[in-house]
């Protein structure tokens, strides 16, 4: 069972930003948008394409190659040609440091 790792200080990361992790062998993207942190697998579902190249439009992150919409908070596919979510991992903050806990599969 995946324990939570640290993997940045929260003021590391600008708000709205994004940056890409590699969190218990796991290629992830940690979002930090309005204040809160979220982090999704780094994988389109449509086409096994980088998230972590696209753009953050609000709460949504916008795969590059094909313009497929991912909710950061939630994972779910917001947009077509996806339709299947990515996976969301487990967040925290505390004094400071931002940890996450990958899911399991």
């Amino acid at each position: 069972m995946a324990d939570y790792v640290k993997v940045l200080n929260v003021a590391e990361l600008d708000d709205p930003g994004k940056i890409i992790l590699e969190v218990d062998d796991r290629i992830v993207v940690l979002v930090h948008v309005n204040g809160l942190f979220y982090c999704i697998d780094d994988v389109c579902t449509h086409d096994d394409g980088p998230l972590s190249d696209g753009e953050l439009d609000g709460c949504d992150l916008i795969c590059p190659r094909h313009g497929a919409r991912f909710d950061v908070c939630t994972g779910q596919a917001k947009s077509l040609p996806a339709t299947r979510p990515t996976a969301s991992h487990e967040v925290k903050v505390e004094n400071g440091e931002v940890f996450v806990k990958v899911c399991e599969d």
